[in-house]
């Protein structure tokens, strides 16, 4: 009996031995959640709103900041210590922004570890009421007049709102210049200014724009419209087979234990399910996911795969 008891100790011993120091009794300090763009975009938005349900679920306050520009609030993340206590608020540049720029100082697929793809989110093509246009037909014949001298507004470089609207020209055959912003807040500020001529960006970002009279709707980049906009057209009805969306997402530093990640995964997914939290992401067209931290791995690799194509093809660089 005795020796019994002592091969039952030991192999107690050494399961705990084997659980990541960091993983037992997670959490005990708050949580950081590094938003590397500025306020009012998708991934500050949706981050804004489940990080209270979070931090109830998790017993610690949740603490969100704002660390643009993209590259060093992510690298920021990237050296954090993989404990579960520094996440990153990702949208979809983030598995791009290494094929933009130079010497950027991590790699999406190898640094990081997914947790949850939380929201898809339709987009759509606005522009402000200066420019005189009511519709696409109107946009692209203005677009492709001598005259016209666009310029566009993006989130920032490889964002949805920069490539698909790289796309876009490519599939219309327009010209417009690009300028990036750090985060959709700021851009959406210069669009309504009439400081750029147009934008495509997550129809939650622009909807209350276009409620209150400052941009005008020209097209959704979904293949369906949308109930929140019935009137306004699909770009596929003009362009057959034209489609694009933004995503946002959860992901910790590479060698957090899973213990963690499939905590932060089921209590982020709870967070999303709470009434007021999918009211509120419905009311801005938002599809709530809430997956597997696979499935938002295999997502950034296929949307890496998918944008360098086309990043190629259109010969986009920034450095």
């Amino acid at each position: 009996m005795t020796v019994l008891r002592i091969l039952i100790g030991l192999v107690a011993m050494a399961a705990y031995a084997v659980t990541p120091l960091g993983a037992q009794g997670y959490p005990v300090k708050p949580v950081r959640v590094i938003v590397p763009t500025s306020p009012g975009g998708v991934n500050d938005v949706v981050t804004r709103l489940v990080s209270p349900k979070l931090a109830e679920a998790l017993g610690q306050a949740v603490v969100v900041e704002n660390h643009p520009p993209t590259v060093s609030g992510t690298a920021m993340v990237a050296k954090a210590s993989p404990d579960g206590y520094t996440l990153l608020s990702i949208f979809d540049n983030f598995p791009l922004i290494q094929v933009l720029y130079k010497d950027v100082p991590y790699d999406a697929l190898r640094d990081f570890t997914p947790v949850i793809l939380t929201v898809r989110s339709p987009m759509l093509l606005a522009v402000p009421p200066t420019l005189g246009v009511r519709d696409l037909t109107q946009f692209l014949q203005l677009a492709k007049s001598k005259s016209a001298n666009f310029n566009y507004a993006s989130a920032g470089a490889g964002t949805s709102s920069h490539l698909t609207v790289e796309l876009f020209k490519s599939t219309a055959g327009i010209d417009a210049q690009s300028v990036h912003y750090k985060g959709a807040g700021p851009a959406v500020l210069d669009l309504i200014g009439g400081r750029v001529q147009f934008m495509i960006a997550a129809v939650g970002t622009l909807i209350a724009h276009v409620k209150a009279g400052k941009l005008v709707p020209l097209a959704v980049t979904g293949p369906e419209t949308l109930a929140l906009l019935p009137n306004v057209p699909t770009i596929a009805q003009a362009y057959r087979g034209f489609e694009a969306s933004g995503w946002q997402g959860m992901v910790a530093p590479a060698g957090t234990p899973n213990e963690i990640i499939g905590r932060l995964n089921a209590d982020i997914g709870k967070a999303l399910r709470t009434a007021d939290v999918r009211r509120n992401l419905e009311q801005q067209a938002y599809e709530i996911v809430g997956s597997s931290s696979q499935v938002l791995g295999a997502l950034v690799a296929a949307e890496h795969a998918k944008w360098v194509k086309v990043i190629r093809e259109q010969k986009i660089t920034l450095n």
